[in-house]
């Protein structure tokens, strides 16, 4: 999901650690990038063929606390520092805003909603993220040109959507716990950006997993997924899907973005909204047949432009909180 240069300036001033940034290696950046750009694309698709085994918050959740387990000791071991309060109560925010309420949404909206146009609705978080710097206090009002970009994103959504359509619209239901996850991660983006958390990327992954698993089992539990649940009934592609979730979205994917969260400018972390819609509508054409249409194409390309138009619209200039942290506190 898509984090946008539209950090409020309270925001911008200062880093969550507190820390002097300096330049992280290109290496890293470059392995960054390409987790968020290459391969959260294709967790739209494994999302797809998992909830059709695995009920959706269980498998969610699994896959997050699954992560916590193996992150959490790795980032204790590597570093000294104690959670404190305060950062166990950012990570618990952080953990129902992203993996629970935007991933799981996601997950659930999954069971009817194709993955591709999944992929789509997600790119409003870069949409969201305009309108949550708006309304907040002191929050200033969109450009024309970031207007515009707001209107043809959700003009293309609407399209995309398509709800006078009797035939060929995209579930409603599906569509809206979608967009409700979509706000949830852009809240949460910004939030990251000025809580109180660890010094360590590791660490602040590991919290966030491990609060947000737990959350996501509650939503389990209470939509009933108990009785749902049939180990016996999971097949190999099922296991497969669970698996390729928790090693390459949420162990490599999720500790990429919550490392570039702090280490880019949240203009060039927001790149990858133009890429993950295009792997998934792909990857969802090539092994799931999921159809495209006309109309879906015409809507694909309208949603990316406005996109494109809200991301690349100029913005106030870069605060030293934007460059890099510094090397070492940005290991993965």
């Amino acid at each position: 999901m898509p984090v946008p240069k539209i950090i409020p300036e309270s925001v911008k001033e200062r880093s969550p650690t507190g820390s002097a940034p300096s330049a992280a290696s290109r290496a890293q950046l470059a392995a960054a990038f390409a987790a968020v750009y290459i391969i959260w694309g294709s967790t739209y698709l494994a999302i797809r063929i998992g909830v059709t085994e695995i009920p959706p918050f269980f498998m969610a959740g699994t896959r997050y606390l699954i992560t916590s387990a193996i992150l959490y000791p790795l980032a204790r071991a590597r570093s000294a520092e104690r959670p404190t309060r305060q950062h166990w109560a950012a990570a618990f925010l952080l953990g129902a805003l992203l993996p629970a309420a935007g991933n799981g949404f996601l997950t659930w909206a999954e069971q009817t909603v194709p993955s591709g146009i999944a992929a789509l609705l997600v790119t409003t978080v870069s949409l969201w993220m305009v309108i949550l710097e708006w309304v907040r206090p002191g929050g200033r009002a969109p450009t024309a040109r970031t207007s515009v970009g707001l209107l043809l994103g959700f003009g293309g959504i609407l399209l995309l959507v398509a709800p006078w359509q009797s035939m060929g619209r995209v579930n409603l239901i599906g569509a809206g716990v979608l967009m409700t996850g979509s706000l949830c991660w852009a809240a949460g983006s910004i939030a990251s950006r000025h809580l109180k958390q660890p010094r360590i990327p590791l660490l602040r992954t590991a919290m966030q997993c491990l609060c947000g698993g737990i959350i996501l089992f509650a939503f389990g539990g209470l939509a009933g997924e108990v009785s749902r649940m049939q180990f016996g009934a999971i097949t190999h592609r099922g296991w497969l899907a669970l698996a390729y979730l928790t090693v390459f979205g949420s162990l490599i994917g999720y500790s990429a973005y919550s490392w570039l969260l702090h280490a880019a400018p949240p203009a060039r972390v927001a790149t990858y909204a133009y890429v993950n819609p295009v792997i998934a509508i792909l990857l969802g054409w090539m092994f799931a047949d999921e159809h495209l249409t006309p109309r879906m194409l015409v809507a694909t390309a309208v949603i990316i432009i406005g996109v494109i138009m809200v991301i690349a619209a100029p913005q106030r200039v870069t605060s030293p909180a934007e460059h890099l942290p510094e090397t070492e506190e940005a290991g993965l």
